[in-house]
């Protein structure tokens, strides 16, 4: 199984202010825009959908988003990244060395969560009885600044292209639902838990494409219809693997909508997804 994440679609306040934000902090590139929707990335696929909802407010206590997290391919690339939010002030919610990658974490005008990180070469992750070993330590700031001592200065020039979706977490209210959901139907595997509250979900051996949590609480609901954050978020499946996950969703009684470009459905805590080839 291969599943990977795709374009994530939010919604927003005010679409200026936060075209404004993701081109001139986060660094990414206006792809096009269709009236009060927007699309952006690297130059190549779609990586935001963002829709504008005018007089929304970002909901609390409830299931959505936690971030969205945007894979950076190089070590250097993240450096720079660093160095381009010092320029330019941007607030930053914190920065961490998970073991298995380093990461830089902000919130977006509205309150979403981003993670900027990059991976740490598969030989460097530990496993510890047979588990994934991922932590939160204090990222080494000097460490990672000192890769760019022998490059000559250059313009921030955004995101590098090859930019993609490396993963997605979510707040859900109840875990154990949406590890049988994820796993057992759509056919992620669990890497770890992180104590009682949150669980990491993969294929192909990576650390995690997805994460769920109950920080909000046990049996947090859904936001409002007209609150901001999560509409969707793309799974993508195999042309050959996505008949064979459609069939047990649907064995399970999944709602399931058909869509020009794939299948709308939610997870049990009502997370929206659209699940594509």
């Amino acid at each position: 199984m291969n599943l990977t994440i795709g374009t994530v679609a939010l919604s927003v306040a005010n679409l200026e202010a936060s075209l404004t934000y993701y081109q001139r902090h986060i660094g990414l590139r206006l792809h096009r825009r269709e009236g009060d929707v927007a699309y952006l990335g690297t130059g190549g696929v779609d990586l935001l959908r963002l829709a504008e909802k005018r007089g929304a407010r970002k909901s609390f206590g409830t299931t959505g988003l936690y971030h969205y997290a945007l894979l950076l391919p190089t070590r250097t690339d993240l450096a720079l990244a660093l160095r381009h939010f010092a320029t330019q002030q941007t607030t930053l919610s914190g920065m961490a060395n998970h073991a298995v990658s380093e990461a830089i974490y902000l919130s977006d005008p509205d309150g979403h969560g981003i993670e900027i990180y990059r991976d740490r070469p598969l030989q460097e992750w530990e496993f510890v009885n047979g588990c994934l070993k991922m932590s939160v330590e204090p990222l080494d700031v000097a460490d990672l600044f000192d890769t760019l001592l022998h490059m000559p200065a250059q313009p921030w020039d955004g995101l590098p292209a090859d930019t993609r979706m490396g993963h997605i977490h979510l707040h859900v209210s109840n875990l154990a639902a949406a590890e049988q959901f994820y796993c057992q139907l759509l056919g992620f595997e669990l890497m770890m838990r992180y104590g009682t509250g949150a669980s990491f979900l993969a294929t192909g051996g990576y650390h995690h494409h997805l994460g769920i949590n109950i920080w909000n609480g046990a049996g947090a609901p859904p936001p409002p219809p007209d609150a901001l954050g999560l509409q969707w978020y793309e799974i993508c499946a195999s042309a050959a693997e996505l008949p064979q996950i459609l069939m047990r969703l649907e064995a399970a009684g999944v709602p399931l909508t058909p869509q020009n470009t794939g299948w709308r459905l939610a997870d049990p805590a009502g997370n929206p997804i659209l699940l594509r080839s």
